[in-house]
């Protein structure tokens, strides 16, 4: 029981650090689980949430998207244990589900960002002045990041970089399945025009975040966690929580909402 408990209430990097094994025993989990779930749609013959077109699902795309960006704010809360313990690691765990990446990826990457924030080794997204190189270097770095905390731990050897490739194919084939329980759950229609558009807005927000908060603006490349409430910043911090207090959140991650920290460190001004 004390391992059922703890399991559910520590974080993953913790159990990363006591386990070389953890990503195996964790994406087997959620294999076994998503495999359950679309065995039992299917012979059930459920047709999904949404199987077929129905125009009110305009008004539910907004908030799809909203739904889906707050997923990002709340994983990235559940990283910090800003939840209340006993509850901290499911909201991680479903909200992972969500933005697909599953709990345990976001939270240990999100741990050496804040270890190794901007720098340019070390960092799994650091700031680049162009954010689509930036974006296209976030999805590239973050798997050889992933694979380099892996080497940190236990050592960069032949055995250990084989198996990583293994632990990268089963993390892609349990994200395939999970995709595929998603589509099942949702539907065809409810799938493709609500799923597949959110996620894609939610990850291309989510980029956007990580750029802009470090400073991606600053004419001499001062790359850093910066403040901005300004503008679109100003709406996002009202939404999500204050995530664009972002050298808030660096100096005090055990808040839930950096925007009420006091005091606060100083607001970066627009551009221009």
């Amino acid at each position: 029981m004390t391992a059922i408990v703890s399991t559910l209430t520590s974080l993953p990097f913790t159990q990363l650090r006591r386990n070389r094994y953890f990503y195996l025993w964790y994406d087997g989990f959620y294999l076994v689980l998503c495999g359950a779930l679309v065995a039992v749609m299917v012979t059930t013959g459920f047709q999904g949430l949404a199987p077929a077109w129905d125009a009110r699902l305009w008004l539910v795309l907004p908030l799809a998207c909203h739904l889906q960006i707050l997923c990002s704010v709340f994983i990235h809360n559940a990283t910090h244990n800003n939840f209340p313990r006993p509850i901290n690691r499911i909201v991680g765990e479903l909200c992972g589900m969500v933005v697909l990446t599953r709990f345990a990826s976001w939270e240990v990457i999100h741990q050496r960002h804040h270890r190794y924030s901007d720098d340019v080794a070390k960092d799994p997204h650091p700031v680049l002045p162009s954010y689509f190189k930036f974006l296209v270097n976030t999805i590239v770095n973050v798997e050889h990041q992933l694979q380099q905390i892996y080497f940190d731990l236990y050592g960069d050897t032949p055995e250990n970089r084989r198996y990583e490739r293994l632990r990268a194919y089963v993390s892609y084939g349990t994200n395939l399945l999970l995709i595929a329980t998603w589509f099942l759950f949702l539907g065809k229609v409810g799938f493709f025009f609500l799923f597949v558009p959110a996620s894609i807005i939610g990850f291309f927000h989510l980029v956007h975040f990580n750029w802009s908060t470090h400073n991606a603006f600053s004419p001499s490349n001062d790359f850093k966690p910066v403040n901005l409430d300004h503008g679109y910043y100003k709406i996002g911090n009202w939404l999500w929580f204050g995530i664009y207090m972002h050298a808030n959140h660096h100096k005090r991650a055990g808040m839930f909402n950096p925007a009420k920290l006091q005091p606060s460190l100083p607001i970066t001004p627009p551009p221009g």
